[in-house]
């Protein structure tokens, strides 16, 4: 027995006198296969509800029976196709029975008022037109023995799925209790690992906040203290400026009585020269306004001055922070002179780079009283303008009463206002070269602050520089004491006596001892195999990186000048023969 199909599918169920309601039934179809006595295939339809197990409809179509349903119902299949297509059928109404309009329908009538006794099953296609019945089967309901043979079915099947989710039960129990078991172990691990890192977050964010409080004291201190200085200065600058004011106020004030009692005398002399005033008038208003443009340039240069001094006070200030700044520096190569002064007896050939440090500080140093120079000469300019600003305003005085003769003879009059004129005009095109010379200048001091910061980040690399050669030093006389001290238990008293002469140098550049050519000379061969495995465990010590025996194109010399240039200095000097701490002359 072969089975073809076997689906829950939604069917309209009708009885006699009942509505119409919907019900899922189990739809199956088999194929019979029987040899004996006759050879024929037998196809088996079983309506079953998996609810009501006593709910069983059963129909077996022969060939025989499916030629006489062929010429009842009208189809145009043989047997052996019959099955597909009904399966096919059946198929379309399980895809359409979720649609709110299916196109196929399955129907199953019965003639009593309950589903008993015989039963038509039959295929529907709906459209607008009519009900199209595609195929009608006749079911029987199931009789005792096949109602029971159907449950034993089922319940030899219920039995065998019982066994399966048992067996399958038990396994993903076992699973479980083995997932369960390492989780549970690794949640004691991370757990142990989480209180740790715990503790040692606690620990580290207390030390960050002791730190961080302390830091921000420190800054709120230095904070207080600019904030201080800033307001002295900025006091300081409003009393200079308040000053300038009343000096200005006061001498408009003294301009404003010259200008009133000169237009009272006008004023007189029109009414004594109306004939003559009636002439001159239109020149005398245009004397006035040019008088006023004066006024205003006189202001406007006035307040360039002030500002001029301000950017002076500025300049001055920041000379004396760089000021400040090589004081400091000062300080601290004097602290690194005393350091070096310790290690005299090893280390003169870091004494001399040192030396030449200083040097390059000294040269900066002068290159910073060449700046206090040029601030110099920039004040007296300033002076100088100043100089002719009081100058213009004695010219401008001058005109003023020139203006009371003048009144009297035009001519004269137009002359004077000429040169007044042009001197104004000289007066500013040299105001407009000092202001380019204040800009050359104030260019000249932000080159030379430039050059002194490049000399003070050199400074700083050498410094590093310095460090860096006495770690080596150090690190390498601490490998000698080392090598000496193993190798004395091993060596004869005249091994010892022949390397007596040995002397030992050091050279930043190269990272490695030289050793003079007079003592070169004395060591014998087996000394010079012990030295070679000394030197290359030096060069191969785990104590000190590779990185302090490298050559760099880039990097800063040790004299904090190039290699060219120092021999262009020091041409004839050459270095003398330092005896090493370790070994005698």
């Amino acid at each position: 027995m072969e089975e073809l199909f076997s689906k829950v599918l939604q069917v309209n169920v009708r009885c006699r006198d009942c509505e119409e309601r919907k019900a899922n039934i189990r739809v199956t179809i088999e194929l019979q296969m029987t040899t004996s006595p006759v050879h024929r295939r037998d196809l088996l339809v079983k309506l079953t509800d998996d609810i009501d197990p006593y709910f069983l409809f059963t129909l077996s179509i022969s060939e025989e029976d499916f030629q006489s349903l062929k010429v009842q119902q009208g189809l145009l299949i043989d047997f052996t196709s019959f099955p597909q297509k009904f399966i096919d059928l059946l198929n379309l109404c399980f895809s359409e029975q979720e649609s709110d309009n299916p196109r196929f329908l399955l129907h199953l009538s019965c003639q009593s008022a309950v589903i008993e006794g015989p039963a038509n099953f039959s295929v529907v296609e709906t459209n607008a037109f009519k009900h199209l019945n595609h195929l009608s089967l006749r079911l029987a309901q199931g009789s005792d023995k096949e109602v029971k043979d159907y449950l034993a079915v089922c319940l030899s099947s219920l039995k065998a799925e019982k066994q399966a989710l048992e067996m399958k039960l038990k396994k993903t129990e076992d699973d479980l209790s083995r997932q369960l078991s390492y989780a549970q172990q690794t949640l004691s691990e991370k757990t142990k690992e989480f209180d740790k890192l715990r503790s040692e977050w606690t620990s580290q964010t207390s030390c960050l906040s002791s730190r961080h409080s302390q830091e921000l004291q420190s800054e709120r201190e230095k904070a207080v203290e600019l904030q201080s200085r800033l307001q002295q200065q900025t006091e300081h600058l409003r009393q200079e400026l308040e000053s300038a004011h009343k000096k200005s106020s006061h001498q408009l004030q003294s301009r404003l009585t010259e200008l009133e009692a000169s237009c009272k005398e006008l004023t007189e002399r029109k009414y004594k020269n109306e004939s003559v005033i009636r002439d001159l008038k239109i020149k005398l208003v245009g004397t006035e306004e040019e008088c006023q443009r004066l006024k205003q340039q006189v202001l406007s240069l006035r307040r360039e001055n002030s500002a001029l001094d301000t950017e002076v006070h500025e300049r001055e200030r920041s000379v004396n922070q760089l000021q400040m700044r090589v004081a400091v520096l000062e300080q601290e190569s004097k602290d690194k002179e005393q350091l070096m002064r310790r290690t005299k007896e090893v280390l003169e050939a870091t004494q001399q780079q040192k030396e030449s440090v200083e040097e390059n500080a000294e040269s900066k140093e002068h290159q910073i009283r060449k700046l206090e120079a040029t601030v110099k000469s920039l004040s007296e300019e300033l002076i100088k303008a100043n100089g002719i600003i009081k100058k213009l305003q004695g010219e401008v005085r001058g005109l003023v009463g020139k203006i009371k003769v003048k009144n009297t003879v035009t001519v004269s009059q137009e002359k004077i206002l000429q040169d007044t004129t042009d001197k104004l005009q000289r007066a500013e095109k040299d105001l407009q070269s000092i202001q380019q010379q204040l800009i050359t200048k104030d260019e000249q001091v932000s080159k030379l602050k430039e050059q002194l910061e490049t000399t003070v980040q050199k400074l700083n690399e050498s410094r590093e520089v310095l460090k860096t050669n006495e770690n080596v030093i150090n690190w390498l006389n601490k490998q000698l004491n080392e090598k000496q001290l193993s190798r004395k238990p091993l060596e004869n008293p005249s091994l010892l006596s022949t390397t007596t002469g040995l002397r030992a140098y050091f050279y930043p550049q190269s990272g490695k001892p030289a050793v003079s050519p007079m003592a070169a000379a004395d060591v014998t061969p087996a000394e010079q195999r012990a030295v070679q495995p000394a030197n290359r465990q030096t060069g191969d010590s785990a104590g000190l990186d590779s990185k302090y025996f490298e050559r760099r194109d880039d990097s800063i010399p040790i004299y904090g000048l190039s290699s060219n240039q120092l021999y262009r200095e020091f041409p004839q000097r050459t270095k003398p023969s330092v005896a090493s701490a370790f070994f005698s002359a």
